[in-house]
């Protein structure tokens, strides 16, 4: 049987979070305090994307960053982050619950997990 999800992604699984950032070989931190551009500071687990010129907060679930419209960080980096996270905590939580995970990224960028007991 075969199903396919859409995921609303909330950044709290701090294991998820770690392997994301290593997995795309960025810079992180699970508990800093960073100031935004507008001088607001918040605190909470960062990721430094590539190309981007202040880091991503996620605090809560919810992300918190400055990209001046794409001027500081493209759009694309965030995304992609988001997806590989979503990866690595669904892979996460299936393994946990004792199935056998494998992975495959199609041309279109789509990552298909497979899930077998």
């Amino acid at each position: 049987m075969s199903h396919t999800a859409t995921v609303e992604v909330e950044i709290k699984d701090r294991t998820a979070f770690v392997k994301a950032c290593t997995r795309l070989g960025v810079e992180f931190s699970l508990n800093d305090t960073v100031t935004l551009y507008d001088g607001s500071e918040i605190t909470g687990m960062t990721v430094r994307l590539k190309g981007w010129s202040y880091p991503v907060v996620f605090k809560d679930g919810k992300a918190h960053y400055d990209n001046y419209e794409g001027a500081w960080g493209e759009q694309s980096e965030l995304d992609k982050f988001r997806q590989v996270y979503a990866t690595e905590a669904a892979k996460r939580k299936a393994r946990l619950q004792g199935f056998r995970v494998s992975e495959r990224t199609l041309k279109d960028g789509t990552i298909r997990l497979v899930c077998q007991k």
